[in-house]
């Protein structure tokens, strides 16, 4: 009887807690709305970034996870087609395929490459005067902002006679005949490569630059009291747990930028290049979204970087939270 009894008591003893739950989830969103009026004012200051951050972030990265369910070409409502571009993509597109090893070759060089150059000048930099830091830094970021640099690397790997690296080849006897270093696939991803890391001087170069600037003296300092005995111990005691949120920064810029490649082999390389070699995942995308016209699809290849570049940046991000550890 007993027994009975403890059983028939359990569901209201269950549906006691599930209401004190309830009770709770009230009380914190009432002291949360509390809050929240008390506090309308700075929500006020907030609105005009939280409009903008969700007008021009949040809506079109969900507007693409939609629109890549999707069999859409602008002309033509939308039509629900489930996971049929992935499949495509995945499974049939062999040009994709292509762009994929292409990207991850890219990369996997110009970005860890890239980014340890981008530090290394930064610290170089940081030792030289103040007039003389000022001329480096323009002198480093010049080449990721300079349009006419594409024009200049054009010039330089000319196909032809006049260009200047098969002209200095020919000069010292080295080639016989002009090689075509921007339409031979045998020598198109070196170039691309050399020319990407030579522009991979952008904003987190300049953020290292200003992360060395913002670093106390004083740690030094107390760095060397306590048993720092060189520039290395130094670096990698002081420097580089100061400048987390800095090394966080260029981390994310340098995979943006290696994952995003598109500009420098559409304009070196044609567009598109012999024998897709060139070919790069943003490549791609530009050419269904903005030549073919066919929105799902593109959308879909947008979604599917996009969550390889956060995957990226998780894991870049736990293993720069060892440092200094």
């Amino acid at each position: 009887m007993q027994h009975i009894q403890s059983i028939a008591s359990k569901p209201t003893a269950s549906k006691s807690f599930f209401s004190r739950y309830l009770d709770m989830k009230r009380e914190r969103m009432a002291h949360s709305w509390q809050l929240a009026k008390r506090n309308k004012t700075c929500y006020l200051f907030l609105a005009p970034y939280a409009i903008l951050f969700f007008t021009f972030f949040i809506l079109p990265i969900g507007t693409s996870i939609f629109y890549s369910f999707t069999y859409y070409n602008i002309l033509e409502p939308a039509r629900f087609i489930g996971l049929q571009n992935y499949v495509n993509l995945i499974l049939q597109d062999e040009v994709f395929l292509t762009a994929i090893k292409n990207t991850f070759v890219i990369a996997v060089i110009t970005g860890p490459v890239g980014y340890i150059l981008s530090f290394l000048f930064a610290w170089f930099i940081n030792e030289l005067p103040k007039w003389l830091r000022a001329v480096a830094v323009v002198i480093f970021y010049a080449p990721s902002i300079a349009g006419s640099a594409f024009t200049v690397f054009s010039i330089l790997f000319r196909g032809d006679a006049y260009g200047w690296f098969n002209s200095i080849l020919m000069e010292f006897g080295i080639i016989e005949a002009p090689r075509l270093w921007l339409t031979d696939p045998n020598y198109m991803m070196t170039i691309l490569i050399i020319v990407i890391l030579w522009m991979s001087m952008g904003t987190g170069f300049l953020s290292f630059v200003a992360g060395f600037q913002g670093i106390d003296r004083s740690m030094y300092e107390a760095g060397y009291v306590d048993g720092v005995r060189n520039r290395w111990q130094e670096l990698y005691h002081i420097t580089l747990p100061s400048m987390k949120p800095m090394l966080l920064f260029g981390a994310v810029m340098s995979i943006t930028t290696a994952f995003n490649v598109c500009d420098v082999p559409r304009a070196l390389c044609g567009y598109p290049s012999t024998d897709y070699a060139a070919r790069t995942v943003v490549t791609h995308l530009f050419d269904y979204g903005f030549s073919r016209f066919e929105m799902g699809y593109a959308s879909a290849i947008a979604t599917l970087l996009f969550l390889v570049m956060i995957l990226c940046k998780k894991a870049i991000a736990g293993l720069l939270g060892r440092v200094g550890t």
